[in-house]
């Protein structure tokens, strides 16, 4: 799978290591940032392009990381077509991809360790999106909200 990936200094070091463990699993890793460790930079920056990635069907799937995981889980949500959340636990990462059709999980640099981290990554690529009526129904509902908003970032 081709999967995106990026970051800010708050989650520099996670993402070093989700980029090892997911070439060595196999993936193809789009790097979008950040490239050193630079305590002023802004996820911003490094989120947006991901989403944008993702949406344009550059990347499968994508991996946003910033301190708390809150920011750049904020910042993805506001491009049309991702749909991405910050995720703590299994359950979520899998039903979030299955039942919304999560396209980008957001984690914590500061709040999730690696190996934690790598299990959440695991599962969220491992879950396939459901084609189950009422999911499609509620993704259509969530789709009007944004064509509402006329699509703007």
């Amino acid at each position: 799978m081709r999967i995106g990936i990026a970051t800010d200094h708050g989650g520099f070091g996670l993402k070093e290591e989700l980029v090892a463990q997911l070439r060595t699993a196999g993936h193809e890793v789009v790097d979008f940032g950040a490239n050193s460790l630079s305590p002023d930079d802004d996820y911003p920056d490094f989120v947006t392009p991901l989403g944008r990635a993702v949406v344009a069907g550059q990347v499968e799937r994508g991996v946003a990381i910033c301190g708390s995981g809150v920011g750049a889980s904020v910042c993805a949500n506001k491009i049309p077509g991702v749909r991405a959340a910050l995720i703590h636990d299994h359950f979520s990462a899998r039903q979030g991809v299955e039942d919304d059709h999560m396209n980008i999980i957001c984690m914590g640099g500061r709040t999730v360790g690696p190996a934690v981290a790598w299990d959440l990554v695991q599962t969220f690529l491992a879950a396939e999106y459901s084609q189950v009526e009422r999911h499609l129904r509620r993704l259509g509902k969530v789709a009007s909200l944004e064509a509402a908003r006329g699509g703007r970032i």
